[in-house]
């Protein structure tokens, strides 16, 4: 009869794996607010290891580099914008309704921590090896974007145009929202989306848009030539010594 491997329950290595987890989230997650405010360049892991009230010993037992944290931010940005993009693709509705579903989440993700070091910080400080298999997570979520643009546009929900520009210029605003949106602000991250998708749905992302007409300029007014010389009325009362009645 083979033994059997007791685990004591003092010890309860899955309470603990979580622990640890939940740890290494949280210093990525300060990782990823101090890379937001200083840049990838100008941070540093004593920074990190301050705001968390931890030693820097401690910060290791997490994470072995600071290019280690960067490429887990990135990539967790990366997973949130896949995640969300493969379960609106999953759900009902037109293109078009998927197309504004996935613009409020990815806009919701794009001002969180990771988000926004995903826009702001990107996989570019990374070695090659590093940025190549986060491009390579881009590329899937692209491809993904594009093709339910093309499907909206097959079944006229979108207005007839290339995908690729118009999933470039749907990255575009994300990538404005990201770099530009403060905690603080005014706007929430569901009323820029929302504003967001008015500006795009003009024209790119509607069936129902109307084509720009332009408006020719007004014609301009004929030119009227410039004398020094006093008018006649006035010549003549000056000749007759005469005031203008005030």
């Amino acid at each position: 009869m083979t033994a059997r491997k007791l685990v004591s329950p003092w010890a309860p290595t899955t309470e603990r794996e979580k622990v640890r987890t939940d740890k290494r989230e949280a210093v990525l997650r300060m990782a990823a607010q101090v890379f937001n405010e200083k840049g990838y360049q100008a941070s540093t892991l004593d920074e990190v290891a301050e705001r968390l009230h931890v030693t820097k010993p401690t910060l290791y037992y997490y994470v072995k580099s600071k290019d280690e944290i960067l490429y887990e931010c990135v990539r967790i940005g990366l997973t949130m914008l896949q995640d969300a993009i493969t379960e609106v693709g999953a759900s009902g509705g037109s293109a078009m309704d998927k197309l504004v579903a996935a613009m409020h989440k990815y806009t919701e993700i794009v001002t969180m921590d990771f988000g926004m070091c995903l826009i702001r910080v990107g996989e570019d400080p990374l070695p090659p090896e590093s940025q190549r298999k986060l491009r390579r997570m881009k590329a899937a979520i692209d491809k993904e974007f594009r093709e339910l643009i093309r499907l909206g546009i097959e079944e006229g929900s979108i207005a007839p145009c290339d995908p690729k520009i118009a999933a470039f210029t749907l990255a575009g605003a994300l990538s404005w929202i990201g770099r530009w949106y403060r905690p603080d602000g005014a706007l929430s991250p569901d009323d820029i989306a929302q504003q967001c998708i008015a500006l795009l749905a003009n024209g790119l992302c509607s069936g129902k848009a109307k084509p720009l007409v332009r408006q020719r300029p007004a014609e301009p007014a004929p030119a009227v030539p410039v004398s020094l010389e006093p008018a006649p009325a006035t010549a003549a009362r000056r000749r007759a010594g005469l005031r203008k009645t005030p």
